[in-house]
């Protein structure tokens, strides 16, 4: 299997994509780090999924908005397996609907501080782990197709995803010399939890689905295979780019 003897990180693997990834990723032969905020149970679920495919598993819980969380989490990590190999920072939200001007301080500050500080000081204890030990390592955030595309009332959320993809590609210079890839993977519209009001109005999906030039919503293994290939060998020479899987999506969208 590719990825034998590797220890793969996941922030947010409780649930929908995050769960989806650990899995995958067990099934190619790393051991995983499950990393929960408030979905103990999930959190669960995907430990015993892990463990169903003959590898290990850990659950840790922590907010990836705060730091002092983070470390926390990454030397938890290191305690129980020894080591990092990988760092899939998935965790994040689409913060509150809203219009831009009613944008409170607090609904900035939520978004930002889980999907860019987040992904910013998660990658930060990682590194700083992989330079301690010597060794190589491979991150891989999970962005948006909204690191391209406008989402009209989603502010704050397609600021933090365009300001993943700007991180990604400075890091990428940064980091290459100590052999530390990193990439993004940018999903469409994703059948997971976060889109159950959209899954349950016919209305919306279809305008939704007359956007995706493929004619149907993605699937959490849809994405955690793109996030298996980046996690590999076979993707050693790509870092600092974005990985769309969004059925056609972002080439394609325009507002009804």
């Amino acid at each position: 299997m590719k990825l034998d003897g590797k220890i793969a990180l996941v922030t947010g693997s409780s649930q929908g994509i995050g769960q989806a990834i650990a899995e995958r990723l067990a099934q190619d032969g790393a051991d995983i780090i499950i990393d929960y905020r408030s979905h103990p149970d999930g959190a669960e679920k995907t430990l015993a999924a892990v463990e169903a495919t003959g590898r290990k598993g850990h659950i840790v819980q922590a907010d990836l908005s705060s730091i002092a969380d983070i470390r926390m989490l990454i030397n938890e990590s290191i305690q129980h397996f020894g080591k990092l190999d990988i760092l899939v920072n998935n965790a994040g939200i689409d913060g509150k609907n809203a219009d831009f001007w009613d944008v409170t301080e607090a609904d900035f500050d939520a978004v930002m501080n889980l999907n860019l500080k987040g992904t910013f000081f998660a990658t930060q204890a990682f590194v700083q782990h992989l330079m301690e030990t010597k060794s190589t390592g491979k991150i891989i955030n999970l962005s948006s197709v909204h690191e391209e595309l406008p989402f009209p009332h989603f502010a704050p959320y397609c600021a933090s995803k365009g300001g993943v993809k700007m991180l990604t590609r400075n890091l990428a210079i940064e980091l290459a010399p100590l052999g530390i890839t990193i990439n993004n993977v940018a999903p469409g519209a994703i059948e997971t939890p976060i889109n159950k009001a959209l899954l349950n109005d016919p209305v919306k999906l279809s305008g939704l689905l007359q956007n995706i030039p493929l004619g149907r919503l993605g699937k959490p293994g849809d994405i955690a295979s793109v996030v298996s290939f980046l996690a590999s060998s076979d993707a050693d020479y790509m870092t600092g780019t974005t990985l769309f899987a969004d059925g056609g999506l972002l080439w394609n969208y325009h507002e009804q």
